[in-house]
């Protein structure tokens, strides 16, 4: 039911292919020592374009995070809840999530369907510019799954979500939220319960 490669990460593996055959193409016209008109086009093409992908994937979204934790869980439980309030400045499109916590990260909507209420992953969600889109409780929500260990009550939960812009550019936000039992104060929220990481890999 939950399928754990996000499109982002699709990508990613495409990418990754394309630069390594690249490379290889690169390293072969390297040792045969080929020297055509066309060569040096190519290297400086797959440079540059090796340098976007990996700039791409530093770009840190301007996206705001409030009202964030995670649900406690006990031994043994094997899912959580994460939930926040994001708030884009720019139209984008959150197209992932994970975190070492979890062997699969997902966002879910809950939907009625009928008299039952019905949970299912969604493959992105839709931020608006300068409108906050709520993640809590019965309505959209992170699932952490396949968790590797409990997640006691004020110990932390590092997570990286991943965008996407209308012209397809990609971006990233590391945050780090507080385990809860309970949502956090109105006050505590507003302060920002979720420490936002603003560094690249």
């Amino acid at each position: 039911m939950f399928c754990s490669t996000t499109p982002q990460k699709r990508l990613d593996t495409l990418l990754s292919r394309l630069i390594a055959r690249s490379l290889s193409a690169i390293k072969y016209i390297a040792n045969k020592s080929i020297d055509t008109p066309y060569t040096t086009v190519i290297v400086i093409f797959v440079t540059g374009f090796i340098g976007l992908h990996v700039s791409a994937k530093d770009i840190i979204a301007d996206v705001a995070v409030q009202n964030a934790w995670v649900r406690t869980t006990v031994p043994g439980q094997k899912a959580s809840g994460a939930f926040m309030t994001l708030t884009s400045k720019a139209d984008l499109k959150l197209v992932g999530v994970s975190s070492p916590v979890a062997g699969v990260t997902e966002v879910h909507e809950m939907k009625m369907i009928g008299d039952v209420m019905q949970m299912r992953a969604i493959p992105s969600l839709d931020l608006p510019a300068g409108k906050a889109v709520a993640l809590r409780p019965g309505g959209l929500h992170v699932m952490l799954l396949d968790l590797k260990a409990a997640l006691p009550k004020d110990s932390t939960v590092p997570l990286t979500l991943l965008f996407k812009d209308a012209k397809g550019v990609s971006s990233k936000l590391d945050i780090t939220l507080p385990v809860q039992v309970v949502a956090p104060a109105a006050s505590a929220a507003s302060s920002g319960a979720a420490t936002q990481h603003q560094h690249k890999h």
